[in-house]
This record gives structure tokens, C-alpha cells and sequence, in this order.
């Protein structure tokens, strides 16, 4: 838990910082690292070049000193007393004994030939990489590194000593006879180590903290750039946000005003329906009663043929009034759920043609409805229907709704000729029905889209997919 919150304070803290300062605090570390890294290269580069040069002038001097005793220690591996005790002179009585502590001579195996310190003579170290590449003919010298075994003595003067590997060469052959090893106190050595060392890091320092300043400031220059358009981009993004707003609340009060102009078109349909009904259907059907009675008394043929052609002529009339009236009634499915309401246009259409239809519903019953996608749905399934009925007779229908949380989907097709021309001014002829471009408009009205196509593997396909989601 303690972890998380840590990281979720961290988290908060890094979103709450700039980008500038982001950058300082990243570029930052990366710039320690990296003056780390490199300021210790450059250090240990340039002390191994110090110490190495001034290991290869005091081991060239040494060389002088010792070639005398090259020859004996090649012929026989050993110094004579008297060889020693000319070293001994060398190194405790002349200048060369301020400037060495302690020496000694080594054979290859390890084995202290002669040294300073009497009680190491004779005594067999392990080979060190400083001897073995000194056997093999290289100066080796370390600074300051004093941790070998037989550097015990050494260390406990507590001075600046250059540990020098100098191979000593037979004058006649310049084979490596021995390694002498000795170790020079070098104050000057140790002072120009700490000013090269001072001198570095400061250099790299200083330029990893020019470098650092410079990119900042571009960096710091950018982010202010960036947070002035931020707040621009901002202060837009809530000026859209809120004409987005402002246009979803004008999307809804159209949709909701062509959805009480649908439905109150629809009760105006149903009131001319039930006048065309109750009015001129009457009085057409007793028209037709009183030309059934009159027919009866004409005797004259041809008056008979003519009385007849008119009461085919009223009763084509009166068809065609019921049948508008049929169309420009609504029933009554405020009440209705979504499915009921395709199944019952899919019912009453099989009772009034005969053709066939299969109903596919998969929407959930309790799917939130308005009365002006009520009337919309029951309006182009009827249409739908009347249109397959019309123009693929006799052909297979099917009726597909599905539903999601925010949409419905709801298609007709058949498999029959499908359309033989533009479906958007095809069905215009609303004597029995709205036509396609009556339920393009209604769709629309609501926000939704409309679809007359001809299906690939044949037929027409009429979709409306409708938004229902605030």
C-alpha cells in the first residue's frame, strides 16, 4: 500500500511539472551520469599517462644504475656480497636513496633475489600481472596501489610511492635477466595528479553545465511556446465543447420538434382516414345500394349497361377511399414495445396480401421509445412491406431489428428484381402508402440514416438506423 502511494505521489508530481522543468530534471541526472562517466575515463586516462611516462624516465635511469649487475644475474640468477652491497650504497647513501624507498630484485619464478628489506630476500610471492608483464619486457608502475603481499612494508610508510617494474636486460643478448621493482617517493608526482584531476572535472563540469544551461533554455523557450498555445488550445477546446453542447441540445429540440410534427401529422392523417372513412366512403357505399336498386327497375338494356358502368366506377372509388384510409390510419401503439410493434405491421400485412415474411428480433423488450420513433418504426416496416409486396410478389421477405444500447437497426429486404432505378426517387407513388421519399424525410427528421439499396446477391434492401442514446 505504501508503495502505491508513493507512486501515485510521484506520479502527481511528475504530471504537475512543466515540460522545461521535466526536461531539467531528467536531462539532469543524464548529465551527472554523464559527466561520471566521462570525467572518470579522462581521470583514469590521464593518470595512467602520468604515471606511466614517469614510471618510464625513472626506470630508464634505473637501468643505467643496474646494468652493471645485468650479466651476473643472468649467469647465475644470484648477486654476489659485493653486488649488494654496491646497491646497498647506491640506495642509502647517494641521492638516490631520497628518492627510494625500498627496492627489490625479482627472478621469474617469483623470488625475491635481493631487496632493502633483508628479511624478504629469499622469500617466493606469487607471480602479480605488474611482474609477469615486466618479465616480458614492459615498464609496469601503479600509483599509490600498495596491496600486494610483499607490499606490506611499503604501506606502512604512509608515503607517496610510484611502484615501478623495471626489466633488467643482458647487455650482450637483451634478454630480460631480472625485474627490479622499486618504489619512488613522488610528492610532485601526487600534485600534479590532483591538479590534472581538479582540472578535468572542472573542465568536464563546466561543460556538461554549458551544455545543460543551453539546451534548457531552448527547451524552457519551447515550453513556454507550447503552454501558450496550450491554454489557447484550451480556451478553444471549451469554446467547441460548448457549441458541441449547444448544438446536441439544438440536435435534441429539432428531433424532438420533428417527432411532435410527426405525430401530429400522423393524428392528422388519422383524422382525414376516419373522415375519408365516415364521410365520402359512406356515401359512396350508399350510392352504390341505391344503383343496385335502381337497376332492378330499368327495363331499357343499354340504360342497365351504363348504370353499371357507373356503380363499377363508385365501387372502384370506394376501394380506393377505404384503402386510404386504411393507409392514413395509425393504431394505437403508444402501449407497444419495440418488437410488438414490427410484429403487428408484419401480422397485418400477411392477413391483407398473403405474402410471407420472416421476423427476426433481437432487442431487448424494455428498449427506451418516443412516440416519434414509434410512428417511424411502425411507418417503414408498413412501407417496407407494401413496397416487397408491390414489386417482388410472391418473393421471400425479411425483417431483421436489432438493437444496442444507443441504436436500432431495422431492414426489409426481399429477393425479388430489386430496384430498377434510383432508389431515392423510386416509390414515389404514395396512393397507397408514404413512398420512400416520405420515409427518408421522417428518418432523417429524427437523426437517423436511410438506405434504399439493391442486395448483391439480389433483391432490395430497405435500412433506418436511428440513435436513441442523449
Amino acid at each position: 500500500m505504501t508503495n502505491l502511494m508513493s507512486l501515485f505521489s510521484a506520479s502527481s508530481f511528475w504530471s504537475r511539472l512543466s515540460l522545461a522543468n521535466r526536461f531539467a530534471l531528467v536531462s539532469g541526472m543524464v548529465f551527472v551520469i554523464a559527466t561520471l562517466i566521462i570525467g572518470l575515463f579522462i581521470v583514469d586516462r590521464i593518470e595512467e599517462s602520468v604515471v606511466r611516462n614517469s614510471a618510464n624516465a625513472t626506470a630508464h635511469y634505473m637501468d643505467s644504475v643496474l646494468s652493471p649487475i645485468s650479466d651476473q644475474l643472468a649467469e647465475t640468477g644470484t648477486l654476489s656480497p659485493g653486488a649488494r652491497r654496491a646497491l646497498d650504497e647506491i640506495f642509502d647513501n647517494t641521492s638516490m636513496g631520497d628518492r627510494v624507498a625500498s627496492y627489490k630484485i625479482w627472478s621469474a619464478d617469483g623470488t625475491v633475489i635481493a631487496a632493502s628489506d633483508k628479511s624478504l630476500e629469499g622469500q617466493k610471492f606469487e607471480m602479480t600481472e605488474n611482474l609477469t608483464q615486466a618479465w616480458a619486457g614492459e615498464v609496469m608502475a601503479d600509483f599509490e596501489e600498495l596491496g600486494d603481499a610483499e607490499d606490506m612494508g611499503e604501506a606502512r610508510l604512509g608515503l607517496p610511492l610510484l611502484e615501478i617494474y623495471s626489466p633488467i636486460h643482458e647487455a650482450w643478448s637483451g634478454k630480460t635477466a631480472a625485474v627490479a621493482e622499486f618504489y619512488e617517493i613522488n610528492e610532485q608526482l601526487r600534485q600534479d595528479l590532483d591538479e590534472a584531476r581538479l582540472g578535468t572535472w572542472t573542465t568536464v563540469s563546466a561543460v556538461s553545465l554549458g551544455l545543460g544551461l543551453i539546451l534548457y533554455t531552448i527547451v524552457l523557450g519551447g515550453s513556454h511556446t507550447i503552454d501558450t498555445q496550450r491554454v489557447a488550445l484550451d480556451a478553444k477546446l471549451d469554446e467547441v465543447r460548448k457549441l458541441s453542447e449547444r448544438n446536441r441540445e439544438l440536435r435534441l429540440r429539432v428531433q424532438s420538434a420533428a417527432g411532435r410534427a410527426a405525430a401530429s401529422q400522423e393524428e392528422t392523417m388519422r383524422r382525414i382516414g376516419a373522415d375519408l372513412h365516415d364521410g365520402p366512403a359512406q356515401d359512396l357505399a350508399f350510392a352504390a345500394l341505391r344503383l343496385d336498386s335502381l337497376q332492378n327497375k330499368i327495363a331499357n338494356s343499354n340504360d342497365q349497361e351504363e348504370l353499371r358502368a357507373v356503380k363499377g366506377a363508385i365501387d372502384n372509388a370506394l376501394n380506393e377511399v377505404r384503402s386510404l384510409s386504411r393507409g392514413l390510419s395509425l393504431p394505437q401503439i403508444s402501449r407497444l414495445a419495440l418488437d410488438e410493434i414490427v410484429t403487428r405491421v408484419v401480422e397485418t400485412h400477411r392477413l391483407r396480401s398473403g405474402q410471407s415474411a420472416e421476423l427476426i428480433v433481437e432487442c431487448d423488450p424494455a428498449f427506451p421509445l418516443t412516440e416519434a420513433i414509434r410512428i417511424c418504426v411502425f411507418r417503414f416496416v408498413q412501407e417496407a412491406m407494401n413496397n416487397a409486396s408491390r414489386h417482388a410478389a410472391g418473393h421471400k421477405v425479411i425483417v431483421q431489428l436489432t438493437c444496442s444500447d444507443t441504436n436500432l437497426r431495422l431492414t426489409v429486404g426481399d429477393d425479388g428484381p430489386g430496384f430498377d432505378k434510383d432508389p431515392d426517387i423510386a416509390g414515389q407513388d404514395t396512393r397507397k402508402g408514404l413512398g420512400l421519399i416520405g420515409l427518408r424525410d421522417r428518418v432523417e427528421s429524427l437523426g437517423g440514416v436511410f438506405s434504399a439499396k439493391n442486395a448483391p446477391e439480389g433483391g432490395a434492401v430497405l435500412t433506418m438506423t436511428l440513435e436513441t442514446g442523449s
